[in-house]
């Protein structure tokens, strides 16, 4: 969007004084040549038609291409984005791929600069066949000028007059050429307005609705019925998920990878909309509510925890921007980070770095729960939120978040066991419904995919964790204790 909008602001902003100055020049010239000899002017003008013919073929040559050299840019642009961020320059890194990806952007580079100078050299026959154009009209005119001297048709034709209109041509010549090759910058600016409104006027699909309601979410029900979703029309992802989450319960959310356990939360802020089917809350339908509103009640921690580039204090502000700094430090001692934070040298003050480079990723965990706890909302969506924590670090944050849930509606998508068992209710995500729902014990007897996905995730972690309790007690009773 930078690129293309500085592509035309010149042109916008020289076009209007360009175009005064010319027209006026072009009008008072006319009038001049019209007065002197209309015969003449006429014939002087013959050759404008064969100005205008090369700047439309040129126009349209260079609309082409810049539209593939912008396009070109773009993917250049990419490649130094995901390359040189955070993430992607350690990734090239640990791959060693820095000659492939130094080699991938040498290739692009190369490629708009050949566009680029096919842009430039389009432009120059265009000037050389203008300038020959220009060349026969005062020809013409000395021509038409003598044959009508010397066969005397027009008596007030004398040869100053010729002289003046050839003088008059020539400056009637250059308005128009400038006019023309503006036509040919605007022709070349219409390229990047297109890539520009291309952009600007896709429909928002996800838009607060006129007059949203804005009804208490505070304990309401969250009820799926008949929801269906897909991102690409040939691979549906969710076909038929129905399910209610009473009010104020606590409801975890398990299934194979890729079954869409994220995207079926991620409807409830409306990050997505439904295909076909309905979200409520409280009976009410979620496209129906403010979307300010909606989203401002709901808490959401994510896997992915994403920082800005500042400071601890401003990245906990996020979530409340009028919140004292006793509520501050009061939510991070609930996420077990305040003690963390006063240990640094500048405390709250401290930058995180970009994507919170500076921090671990459990402290940046911690630093998003204790931001969802700061902001209090009556949802909570908790998407694997203590995946970077080790076991220390989740059993102390395990209790805040088990007091943040109480008296809230509560979804929760998680790996662990103990999460899990302490949820009200299991929904087990696969083959685009809800396939199983109930307690851990009710879903081991089903023998289904909630079964599989047990023995697969958890047996292992069970059965180390029964053999080292067994081989305990001996130890104790070898003891004698």
């Amino acid at each position: 969007m930078n690129t293309d909008i500085n592509g035309v602001s010149s042109v916008i902003s020289g076009t209007l004084t360009s175009i005064v100055s010319n027209v006026a020049t072009l009008v008072t010239t006319l009038v001049a040549l019209f007065t002197m000899s209309w015969k003449l002017a006429l014939i002087g003008m013959v050759v404008i038609p064969l100005l205008i013919i090369p700047s439309r073929v040129v126009g349209n040559t260079r609309f082409r291409l810049v539209t593939q050299s912008h396009a070109k840019q773009d993917e250049m642009n990419q490649i130094i984005n995901e390359t040189l961020s955070v993430s992607g320059s350690m990734l090239v890194k640990i791959f060693t791929r820095e000659k492939k990806e130094y080699d991938n952007f040498v290739q692009k580079n190369e490629e708009v600069t050949k566009i680029s100078l096919k842009e430039a050299q389009s432009g120059r026959w265009f000037r050389v066949v203008m300038g020959m154009f220009t060349q026969i009209g005062p020809l013409l005119i000395y021509l038409a000028g003598g044959y009508f001297l010397i066969k005397g048709n027009d008596p007030a034709l004398t040869v100053g007059t010729i002289t003046a209109t050839v003088a008059l041509i020539n400056r009637l010549y250059r308005p128009v050429e400038s006019l023309l090759n503006l036509g040919v910058d605007f022709t070349r600016s219409l390229a990047l307005f297109t890539r520009i409104f291309d952009y600007l006027d896709r429909p928002i699909t996800i838009k607060s609705p006129e007059n949203g309601q804005t009804p208490d979410l505070h304990c309401r029900d969250i009820e799926y019925k008949n929801v269906e979703f897909y991102y690409s029309e040939d691979k549906p992802l969710l076909t038929d998920v129905s399910f209610t989450v009473p009010g104020g319960a606590a409801y975890a959310i398990v299934g194979p990878s890729g079954s869409g356990k994220s995207t079926v939360v991620n409807l409830i802020p409306r990050l997505y909309d439904t295909i076909s089917g309905t979200v409520t809350i409280g009976g009410v339908n979620v496209r129906d509510i403010d979307l300010t509103w909606l989203r401002k009640g709901i808490g959401v921690v994510t896997q992915d925890t994403y920082l800005f580039n500042g400071t601890v204090l401003e990245n906990l502000r996020y979530a409340k921007e009028d919140a004292t700094m006793e509520e501050i430090e009061d939510a991070c001692k609930k996420a077990a980070i305040h003690d963390f934070i006063m240990s640094q040298p500048k405390g709250y003050d401290t930058e995180v770095g970009n994507r919170g480079l500076k921090l671990s990723g459990g402290e940046k965990q911690r630093l998003s729960i204790a931001r969802v706890i700061l902001k209090d909302p009556e949802i909570l969506i908790l998407d694997e939120a203590t995946s970077a924590l080790d076991s220390i670090s989740e059993s102390a944050i395990q209790e805040a978040l088990e007091t943040m849930m109480k008296g809230r509606t509560s979804l929760v998508i998680a790996h662990r066991l103990s999460t899990i068992l302490k949820a009200d209710k299991i929904l087990v995500v696969a083959g685009g419904v809800i396939a199983e729902q109930g307690t851990h014990e009710e879903l081991l007897a089903m023998n289904g995919v909630y079964r599989d996905l047990y023995e697969t995730q958890f047996r292992t972690v069970i059965d180390y964790e029964t053999a080292d309790s067994e081989e305990k007690k001996e130890n104790d009773k070898a003891e004698g204790k």
